[in-house]
């Protein structure tokens, strides 16, 4: 199960994902992290993929992150009498609290919140920005606008309001009876959807209480005017560009996907780059060759793993999907150019012993082509800075904690392994050996750089480092 490249790949389960036969060909093709999408599928269907994805992980012997994907706020106009109406450009049209059915001339929007953040000019967006209305009046429960960009408005189709934060929480009833069931389950990550302001994450961390990782996805405008401080808050980020590029111009959002990228591997915090990456293998075999462009500059980047979504859930192609992926990265990371572009950009390194022990690792084993960093760590703050140096040597992570390795799953370059920490030098050298031989890294006389803390089991003390020969 040694992956041969260091970008991770996350894999959304369902309907065409959801046997034993088909998640272990998932992870035996590539996936290293699988997606469980909470605005589908019921707690059952969750808790039974969550079951085989966990014997999968001990049939590999290799840990295998799960991320729970919370729904968020889902706004959306209500119904219409005939199910559907037909906009023109320049038609009145108005939102109220109005629970009647709608017609072409009015519909219910159910959201008082948003009503009380509409002005005059501002934009609404309809059906993922496929209608677009300029507000012209507005009040405490209605909105007259006219028709920008007309079509075909359905039942329940979501609504989006650009350059507004609403005074709403990223988190619903329904995202709380869901984040409840998934730590009782045991994910590794939570993405948390709707993310505005730094506070929603505040909230969601006292929910979650350490109990599994904090991913903000990155979806809404103003979240990116405070991105700094979303990511401080975050363990990790995804960057959801298909909800970004409703609310954004789409001219806007591949430099905006660079500049997450590069702000999230300053901060040392896993980046995802998510949604659309190979939609066309939801039904076709083979992705189209701007597909395959869009994940390798992803990779190019440096994002430390690229996301399939209905891709793998739904489509007709899982595996291939994810075979497709994977062989991407392998390219990409094998090309002459793709470490020049890494290097172009580090992190600023902290002035602390762990910093200096790190970045002297990846120094040294690039002097003395060894064949892997081997970093002990417990609450996997070391593998993680080892990662955010993006080092051109494998990074091996001994792990004493099976929650920090199957988090550590979706970081760049670590290959985590879950075993007893040392009890003192020689046997901290000894399983480093070991391991790094069994796992496929080292062979007899490869040379492997060690880091690790004193006193042995300490968190966050890593002082130490190591070279030696696998013998």
């Amino acid at each position: 199960m040694r992956r041969h490249r260091s970008a991770k790949i996350v894999a959304t389960l369902g309907p065409a994902s959801s046997t034993k036969e088909r998640i272990r060909e998932l992870a035996d093709a590539g996936a290293d992290v699988f997606r469980f999408n909470f605005s589908h599928g019921s707690h059952a269907d969750h808790a039974a993929r969550f079951q085989i994805v966990r014997e999968v992980e001990a049939e590999r012997g290799r840990p295998i992150g799960v991320i729970l994907d919370l729904q968020g706020p889902k706004l959306r106009v209500a119904r219409f009498a005939d199910g559907k109406v037909i906009l023109k450009r320049g038609d009145p049209f108005r939102l109220d609290l109005d629970p009647a059915p709608g017609d072409a001339s009015r519909v219910n929007l159910p959201h008082p919140e948003i009503f009380r953040v509409l002005r005059p000019e501002q934009e609404l967006l309809l059906d993922d920005g496929k209608i677009r209305l300029r507000v012209l009046r507005c009040g405490a429960d209605f909105a007259e606008t006219e028709v920008q960009a007309g079509g075909t408005l359905s039942d329940r189709k979501g609504v989006n309001v650009p350059n507004a934060v609403l005074p709403i929480s990223a988190l619903t009833d329904k995202d709380r009876a869901d984040l409840s069931f998934g730590l009782e389950l045991g994910v590794d990550w939570v993405a948390l959807s709707f993310v505005q302001r730094p506070d929603d994450l505040a909230e969601a961390r006292r929910l979650i209480a350490g109990r599994a990782a904090v991913m903000a996805k990155l979806e809404k405008p103003s979240a990116i005017d405070r991105l700094e401080e979303i990511i401080e808050l975050s363990d990790g980020i995804m960057v959801a560009r298909g909800d970004l590029g409703v609310e954004m111009p789409p001219e806007v959002v591949p430099g905006l996907q660079k500049r997450i990228i590069r702000a999230a591997r300053s901060s040392g915090k896993p980046v995802i780059v998510a949604t659309q990456m190979l939609e066309s293998m939801i039904a076709a075999p083979a992705p189209t060759r701007a597909e395959a462009s869009d994940v390798a500059t992803a990779i190019y980047d440096g994002a430390d793993a690229v996301m399939l979504s209905a891709e793998s859930a739904s489509g007709a192609y899982p595996v291939e999907a994810v075979t497709i992926m994977d062989r991407i990265i392998t390219q990409v990371e094998r090309d002459e150019l793709y470490r020049s572009y890494l290097d172009a950009f580090h992190a600023q390194a902290e002035h602390t012993q762990a910093d200096a022990i790190t970045l002297a690792a990846g120094l040294v084993a690039h002097t003395m082509s060894c064949a892997a960093i081997v970093t002990y760590t417990t609450s996997g703050a070391t593998a993680l800075r080892a990662s955010r140096e993006r080092p051109d040597t494998p990074i091996l992570g001994l792990i004493t904690r099976m929650v920090t390795a199957r988090k550590l799953t979706l970081a760049w370059g670590v290959h985590p392994v879950f075993t007893e920490d040392a009890k003192d030098l020689d046997e901290m050298v000894g399983k480093a050996r070991s391991i790094a031989k069994a796992e496929g890294f080292a062979q007899p006389g490869s040379s492997i750089v060690i880091t690790a803390g004193l006193p042995f089991g300490t968190p966050g003390a890593t002082n130490l480092l190591r070279l030696a020969w696998v013998t």
